[in-house]
């Protein structure tokens, strides 16, 4: 196939969804597909129109084209009235498909989808409808509410009516504060009394207009991906010091996963039970990962859904596929092929 792997953008995960796209388009590649590594906000300089898609291709080097814009990214969004970059629309308009290594804000808020809807662009994913309410979490909350998902207490507040009262809130310390929209635990807080948390609500704010404030569940981290409305394994989430913020998350050795979870048979089938409830209930398709918090007596809540998950190799959803014997370039085919059922 010819596929565009896309990456990069303007989002706060910008240097993740490099790695992911990179990772996916050497992957692809190594399956014999003419992928092709593209930022789509800083697209491509010049493209040989007459073979777009060539069968030799220097990842690596397009993935270090893509970093050279990285120190330029705010100043360029400054003078840019297009979120699209050059030649982007065309090559993607050219592609069997575009996997979406995208992550964050213009990118896993259903934008792009819309606009490649709109054009006639296939794409990874889900659709911009469920792309948009599962990267909204005050949105993402309630609908979990509704259809019986558990879920931490808690509501969405606004810059303009910020309180600073959380019995406002009908809360009580220890609670969570993070951004509305935000990914890779960038602006998540953990918080224990009212300084800490004007503190947090101020950092919170700083990078958007909304957040959450919702209590705090002690216990272990669990993530779930949904595959084809089906759940795979559980990873178990670790880290070896703090939560799971994006040091942890990143960094190398500073946390532990492990997949299988080392939890008993009833609690991975609820917990997994509950995944594909919350799948379905937010209208995801093809794929996505959702976040647990469980405590120690077994009471499980759904922090969020991931529509565009990390990708890396080493990422979670390549560690459960591989314990269901998928390595990690047949789980790039596999993404595809569950993503094409939207357009049958």
């Amino acid at each position: 196939m010819k596929i565009v792997v896309l990456a990069g953008g303007t989002s706060t995960e910008r240097d993740v969804s490099i790695v992911s796209g990179t990772g996916i388009c050497t992957a692809l590649r190594q399956k014999g597909h003419q992928a092709i590594l593209v930022d789509i906000f800083c697209g491509v300089e010049s493209v040989d129109w007459e073979n777009p898609f060539p069968e030799i291709y220097d990842v690596e080097k397009a993935c270090s084209y893509i970093k050279s814009f990285n120190d330029h990214i705010q100043e360029m969004k400054k003078s840019r009235r297009n979120f699209f970059g050059p030649n982007v629309l065309e090559l993607c308009q050219k592609a069997d498909i575009v996997f979406l290594g995208l992550h964050g804000a213009n990118g896993e808020d259903g934008k792009v989808q819309a606009a490649f809807d709109l054009f006639g662009i296939k794409y990874t994913g889900t659709g911009y409808l469920s792309s948009a309410m599962a990267m909204d979490k005050g949105v993402t909350k309630e609908i979990f509410r509704m259809h019986h998902v558990p879920t931490p207490k808690g509501s969405s507040m606004e810059k303009k009516a910020r309180t600073n009262d959380l019995s406002a809130l009908d809360l009580e310390f220890p609670v969570v504060v993070k951004t509305c929209c935000g990914g890779s635990s960038i602006g998540v807080y953990i918080v224990h009394d009212q300084a800490e948390y004007e503190s947090a609500l101020d950092q919170a704010f700083s990078y958007e207009n909304e957040v959450i404030v919702e209590q705090y569940i002690s216990g272990v981290e669990y993530t779930v991906a949904v595959v084809d409305g089906k759940a795979y394994p559980i990873v178990e989430i670790v880290p070896c010091e703090g939560f799971y913020d994006y040091e942890n998350k990143y960094k190398p050795g500073a946390t532990k996963e492990t997949c299988p979870a080392p939890i008993s048979e009833e609690l991975t089938k609820k917990m997994q039970e509950y995944a594909v409830q919350g799948y379905h209930a937010l209208g995801l398709e093809s794929y996505a990962r959702l976040d647990f918090m469980m405590t120690e007596d077994g009471e499980m809540y759904c922090l969020e859904a991931n529509t565009l998950p990390g990708m890396t190799p080493t990422s979670l959803i390549p560690q459960e596929a591989g314990v269901l014997g998928i390595n990690y370039p047949s789980l790039c085919e596999e993404l595809i092929r569950v993503s094409l059922k939207k357009y049958e």
